[in-house]
């Protein structure tokens, strides 16, 4: 695509939406498929384990991702806003730092925190390119649109693909540089090998010189913390429960809710929230699609999903371990959220702004 400079050196991009958007499958329906494990292998592998588990991406159908909107505006649920806020007030620090580049974000969702970071772009006259990434090709595209109409220069490539095969087969970028987002502390979503694993795949993805945006939520009281997973309405226990619903629908199972109890809190020597759902009696059940009986006791659990906590002055060891060198450490007033702005190269001295 040629892209045109207006007399003041600003892209501009006279063209419709259509073509100011691109989406590729770098997976196809099959491989889609096969990567979501339809078949419900990782239910019964996870059912029959000591402990019982089930993958988090059960949480997210469409009941559960109205849920989880819904968390993210309760008072008690701190680090959406907290992150939003870090970067309203830091992301035209960010668009200097970096100069014009093209910004690949792992999981866009709505897309409110990447319109902060375009307007601060859009603001210095920079072209606007973002390469979203998704498994799927609906979100991406709806959110791609709304953005699309938005921002008139805005050039958008969206990838419908895991993160993993999208980090290893990123083109290089069409401006000077490119940015790789990990935001909304997704990454305390990991074990602290997959969070390894993870981090050796962006700095893999990354030529020297180019940045590492990360949003990690961080350690703080017991007692905020455990508000946060037990919210005074209910909205996050609905949520943890409503995947047993899910596979109910999806599974032809006989799971009933009012059986289990949502069930968090903050386990400290690991620094993480765990997330369970608690069988309240013993009882049976069935999931017949997958030909499964599942027997729980009294008190057993499902452990449905970890949230690591951080402490700062570690996760920049850990990122430097890795080759991408934090160039400012930005955080909240009451230090609950950091944001930190990664570069691949050797050395670089690290500040924090509060």
């Amino acid at each position: 695509m040629t892209i045109s400079k207006t007399a003041s050196g600003k892209a501009a991009f006279p063209y419709t939406i259509e073509k100011r958007l691109q989406i590729e499958y770098l997976l196809s329906a099959t491989a889609l498929s096969q990567n979501k494990q339809s078949d419900g292998s990782d239910v019964v592998w996870g059912l029959t384990q000591t402990p019982k588990t089930l993958p988090p991406r059960y949480f997210y159908d469409d009941r559960g991702s109205q849920l989880f909107e819904q968390i993210c505006e309760l008072p008690e649920y701190y680090p959406t806003r907290t992150e939003a806020a870090i970067l309203q007030r830091f992301a035209a620090e960010i668009a200097q730092l970096t100069g014009a580049c093209e910004i690949v974000e792992l999981g866009s969702g709505s897309s409110t925190k990447t319109r902060i970071l375009l307007d601060a772009y859009n603001k210095l006259g920079y072209p606007l390119r973002y390469v979203p990434i998704d498994v799927s090709a609906g979100i991406l595209e709806s959110s791609a649109k709304e953005l699309l109409a938005d921002y008139p220069s805005l050039v958008v490539r969206a990838l419908v693909s895991t993160y993993e095969l999208a980090l290893e087969r990123l083109e290089g970028s069409r401006l000077a540089t490119r940015m790789i987002c990990f935001l909304g502390s997704t990454l305390g979503n990991l074990n602290r090998e997959e969070c390894d694993l993870f981090l050796s795949q962006i700095a893999n993805a990354l030529n020297v010189g180019e940045y590492f945006l990360l949003g990690i939520d961080l350690e703080k009281s017991e007692y905020l913390l455990n508000a946060a997973y037990n919210d005074s309405q209910g909205v996050t226990a609905a949520f943890n429960l409503n995947m047993l619903e899910h596979l109910n629908w999806r599974f032809d199972g006989n799971f009933d809710p009012a059986q289990f109890e949502h069930w968090a809190f903050y386990n400290k020597s690991e620094s993480q929230i765990e997330m369970h759902l608690r069988s309240v009696r013993s009882h049976t059940v069935q999931l017949r699609a997958l030909d499964l009986t599942v027997e729980f006791e009294k008190g057993e659990t499902i452990f449905t999903e970890i949230s690591r906590k951080f402490d700062l002055n570690s996760m920049q060891k850990e990122l430097q371990g890795h080759g991408l060198v934090p160039l400012q450490v930005w955080t909240d007033p009451n230090q609950w959220f950091g944001v930190l702005l990664c570069q691949m190269q050797k050395t670089k001295s690290v500040s924090v702004t509060a």
